[in-house]
């Protein structure tokens, strides 16, 4: 395995899955790429505490209906994910669109051998209408994916 693709969300349980992939990455001496996927401007809206030294924005300095500042977001959260691994040669992707189907197309035309993901809680509801992104990158990869439970 020469490459390890790490997909990352805008939520704190990402730095557990950054340091998983990161750290099984390492052991096989791999090239690593994060990517994040600019799917739902709502979740950039969200509150959390600090992680991975990203604090989120000021919700007064950013107007959520103006695409290009959410685009920068994402990019500057994206760029701390990877500063917070403390390796200049981590790869950054900042994709957009259907969260799934941007994963699996960057995991073949970056050639991945492996993608790490993290698996998130949903309601039963929420995974039978809609499923999960796990789910649906399972379904279609030709590359093995490492999944990273992240339930609290």
């Amino acid at each position: 395995m020469k490459k390890v693709l790490i997909a990352i969300d805008y939520h704190p349980v990402s730095e557990k899955v950054v340091e998983a992939g990161y750290n099984l990455a390492k052991k096989l001496n791999a090239e690593v790429c994060l990517i994040h996927v600019l799917a739902d401007v709502a979740y950039y809206g969200m509150q959390y505490q600090p992680f991975m030294g990203y604090d989120g924005y000021n919700e007064t300095a950013i107007d959520l209906n103006i695409a290009a500042e959410m685009h920068q977001v994402a990019e500057d959260y994206l760029n701390q994910a990877a500063e917070h691994l403390n390796d200049d040669k981590v790869g950054k992707k900042l994709a957009e669109g259907d969260t799934a189907k941007a994963i699996l197309e960057y995991s073949k035309d970056w050639h991945a051998d492996l993608i790490v993901m993290g698996t998130h809680s949903h309601s039963f509801l929420e995974k039978l209408l809609v499923g999960t992104v796990a789910a649906q990158v399972l379904e279609k990869t030709k590359v093995p994916v490492y999944m990273v439970p992240v339930k609290k």
